[in-house]
């Protein structure tokens, strides 16, 4: 009886945009119809406006999301799935609090490279040897690099730190950067001021998740959400308040881009992706090499 500190699994919920299956859910009870009792516990994100924290580079596991995670405050999270595969690798190696690759997650989000609109920038291929505004090690990193390496060479590719998405597209405005990567609600942000899009690509979540959370947990949280992506497929615009928040005022819900949303149901994360994806990231010096998928991917939910 005295073993346990705690009873219910604790779940976080950072941005919208990666979380909002997970907020549907709650909303509408399909966790409760699952007979999960669960704790949602929110951490700052580099999309919320109020966040003020200043991100470290040296180790990811400094980040206030990992840290929590690494303290035991939460048990499962989700964000761009090189972001989970880097953090359930190094953690591996590094002793860290073990976490898993438990799934491809429900929030396919998108992400754009916007330039100001009297920039002389007109195709991705002329960010030569400019410096793109990113978050390092992050999903706009990350899919940066995918949508941008089909046009220049890598040593031409220069990324830069300017903060969180507001501030980004601030240094966008103000010169500073020469073009920033965002998601939403940011790239509905960015078109209100009339910043010019480059290029666009969706980016997949991945679901992390400690041993501690059993599998049949994983399975009704995965079903429920999978639940919430009809009911956001079939018109999220009732779900849309959580991302205009994230932007203190900067955005009215009708001002929202809601057509970027798409969602899928959670899926298993297969060994071809983990196999595809892991190269990719040791490619591009994103992660260490020597992983393996028996040691980082678990299934689970689905055996």
């Amino acid at each position: 009886m005295g073993t346990a500190t705690k009873t219910k699994p604790q779940v976080a919920v950072m941005n919208a945009v990666h979380d909002l299956p997970v907020l549907v859910a709650r909303d509408q009870g399909f966790f409760k119809d699952e007979g999960l009792d669960l704790d949602f516990v929110t951490t700052p994100g580099m999309a919320q406006v109020t966040t003020s924290h200043f991100v470290k580079f040296d180790s990811v596991f400094d980040r206030p999301l990992d840290s929590v995670f690494n303290e035991g405050g939460i048990d499962t999270y989700r964000m761009c799935e090189w972001g989970i595969m880097k953090r359930a690798v190094e953690a591996n190696k590094q002793g860290i609090r073990d976490r898993k690759i438990v799934a491809l997650g429900a929030s396919m989000s998108k992400f754009a490279i916007v330039v100001r609109p009297d920039s002389k920038i007109y195709e991705p291929e002329m960010l030569k040897d400019k410096p793109i505004a990113v978050t390092p090690n992050n999903g706009s990193d990350f899919t940066t690099l995918k949508m941008m390496e089909g046009f220049l060479e890598p040593q031409h590719l220069k990324r830069t730190n300017a903060g969180s998405m507001l501030k980004r597209l601030e240094a966008v405005r103000d010169g500073k950067v020469a073009a920033a990567s965002l998601m939403e609600p940011w790239i509905s942000v960015a078109q209100k001021w009339g910043m010019r899009i480059l290029i666009e690509s969706h980016s997949t979540r991945a679901e992390a998740a400690g041993d501690e959370t059993d599998a049949e947990t994983l399975k009704k949280m995965f079903r429920a959400q999978s639940r919430a992506v009809e009911v956001l497929e079939k018109d999220p615009r009732p779900y849309v308040h959580y991302l205009v928040r994230e932007t203190g005022g900067l955005l009215k819900p009708e001002e929202f881009q809601h057509w970027r949303l798409l969602h899928g149901p959670v899926t298993p994360y297969t060994r071809e992706r983990w196999d595809d994806t892991y190269r990719w990231t040791v490619k591009w010096n994103m992660t260490v090499p020597g992983a393996t998928y028996e040691n980082t991917v678990d299934n689970r939910a689905w055996q």
